[in-house]
């Protein structure tokens, strides 16, 4: 089994900055990537930013500029650093990895529980 932890959330100001991070635990052999994702209230759930193998990177459009993803796979862990950030950037960021577990198991993606960013203008 494997978990995610989100943590870094909160309530911040237009213009100031938060970064999130993510842990991943349990029966891990690898993780081919990591993303997060958000999730504004009444809207589906968007991709942000995805650090695959090899460090490519993709960032959605209205991000760009202004977030950096990274990771850490030494620590299974993943960053999201987020600068400039603007009241539609308020939402529920997931991060989620595709982890080949140790058992000899499928790839499979996990999921975070979420962790709520709030802008205020």
């Amino acid at each position: 089994q494997v978990q995610l932890v989100e943590s870094g959330g909160g309530l911040v100001q237009t213009g100031e900055s938060l970064k999130l991070s993510c842990a991943a635990s349990g029966s891990i052999s690898s993780i081919n990537g990591m993303g997060w994702y958000r999730q504004a209230p009444g809207k589906q759930r968007e991709l942000v930013a995805r650090i695959r193998n090899g460090g490519i990177i993709n960032y959605a459009d209205s991000v760009k500029g202004r977030f950096t993803i990274s990771r850490d796979n030494a620590k299974n862990s993943g960053y999201l650093q987020m600068n400039s950030l603007k009241p539609e950037d308020t939402g529920v960021y997931y991060c989620n990895a595709d982890v080949l577990p140790s058992d000899g198991g499928l790839l499979t993606r996990y999921w975070g529980q979420g962790t709520q960013v709030t802008v205020s203008s």
